[in-house]
């Protein structure tokens, strides 16, 4: 990690990549629900008709007959792999299969938008495995039918070493068509400078005594989860009439001056400066961007668990291929050195002791940066805050419209 230049570093939780923050969460707050609706419909496209769940008989019909070809084509984020793609070289040099590495997502929205025509036309993208963050896209993905179900049985060092907040999520049930790549918490994060107390409780964002000292995020889906993390109700099973109750309080938490402002990304410098005392922020941000009075909590009431997934188009050309990496991918060993570079919460949680063997081995910065790593909550959460961890709720098209129509006017002041 020493030899990684802190101009060109990773992600959430490196300068590089913050811009891929707010990317990563743009649909709900730059398309919106209604406008990606709407945009559906304009372009005429329509799914293909497939069941959203995959059953034995879907995962026979398209796995039969199928074998390796010895290539695949890779689409992910930039910063989520490194520079010299030493997981990628040591994936070719142990299976023989060649790889196409394209840092091509650098929206949701926009990716979506360009994958779903040929998609929904049952024609390649180009890609053999893409990168999604569960919401609304990687939803209508799934819903629409444009993911390949997986055939667990191809995948036994998922089933063997996948961490247990990392299987079945509500977003993909089964993990029957996505496996997990990597992962962040959104949480709370506030200056000790100012904050005298702990800071323990969602409530407490809502305290009267910080008025005008509070962060709130303005995207949709991480505002709205916390709202109803206040009021006691599970985000993943909430129904309208709990948007609702949510919305309320959101909004009087609004009005009554406690929100300073509604972030997209520029909460990190607001909160190690002390223009806000305490706000949500995601687990990364807080690792490696904030400064040294700033610390980061799971409320005791929960916080949302995103995650970046690996998925097979349909349409690909190489599946067989690309779910050989997604299996090699989940074998500890090789996916250390990938967290060690990303700093992101790995699904491979075996991983963490290889990292302390190398931080062992390792002198000077790099020891320091991995011995830092190895202990981190942020990047290997304990297991009682990965059980207060809850997803996005899935949204039916419908529903996508009801809970934008909630959410969205709040952070706009309407």
């Amino acid at each position: 990690m020493s030899g990684v230049d802190p101009a060109f570093s990773r992600g959430l939780t490196r300068p590089r990549m913050a811009r891929s923050t707010l990317a990563r969460r743009d649909a709900l707050r730059l398309l919106g629900a209604a406008g990606a609706a709407a945009a559906l419909s304009a372009c005429g496209v329509k799914g293909q008709g497939r069941r959203a769940e995959a059953g034995r008989d879907d995962v026979r019909e398209f796995w039969s007959g199928r074998s390796g070809t010895g290539e695949l084509s890779w689409a992910n984020w930039p910063g989520y792999m490194q520079d010299d793609h030493r997981t990628i070289k040591a994936f070719e040099k142990e299976t023989g299969i060649t790889v196409s590495y394209k840092e091509v997502i650098q929206e949701t929205g926009p990716w979506f938008g360009k994958i779903q025509a040929p998609l929904a036309a049952g024609q390649s993208i180009g890609f053999d495995l893409m990168v999604m963050t569960n919401g609304i896209q990687l939803e209508k993905c799934r819903r629409l039918g444009y993911l390949a179900p997986l055939d667990r049985s191809r995948l036994p060092n998922v089933a063997a070493h996948a961490g247990a907040a990392f299987r079945n999520p509500s977003y993909d049930p089964g993990n029957a068509f996505t496996v997990p790549y990597e992962s962040g918490i959104t949480g709370i994060a506030y200056n000790t400078k100012y904050v005298k107390e702990e800071i323990t409780s969602i409530a407490q964002l809502f305290d009267p005594k910080y008025k005008g000292r509070v962060g709130m995020m303005g995207d949709s889906q991480e505002l709205g989860s916390f709202g109803m993390f206040l009021i006691g109700v599970d985000p993943e099973r909430s129904t309208p009439a709990d948007w609702d109750r949510a919305a309320a309080r959101l909004r009087e938490q609004r009005d009554r001056g406690i929100v300073r402002k509604y972030y997209t990304q520029d909460y990190v410098d607001a909160v190690s400066k002390g223009e806000v005392w305490l706000t949500m922020a995601w687990s990364g941000d807080v690792y490696s961007l904030a400064g040294p009075d700033v610390r980061f909590v799971v409320p005791r009431e929960g916080g949302t668990l995103w995650t970046d997934n690996l998925c097979i188009p349909r349409t690909a050309e190489n599946p067989v291929d690309a779910l050989t990496l997604m299996n090699w991918l989940y074998v500890p060993a090789n996916n250390a050195p990938l967290t060690e570079f990303v700093n992101y919460i790995t699904p491979v949680p075996a991983t963490r002791q290889i990292i302390v063997a190398d931080a062992a081995r390792a002198t000077g910065e790099a020891r320091a940066d991995l011995t830092r790593l190895s202990t981190s909550p942020l990047v290997f959460p304990s297991e009682g805050d990965l059980a207060r961890l809850r997803h996005y709720r899935r949204l039916t098209q419908a529903e996508e419209v009801r809970y934008q129509r909630t959410f969205e006017p709040i952070a706009k002041g309407s």
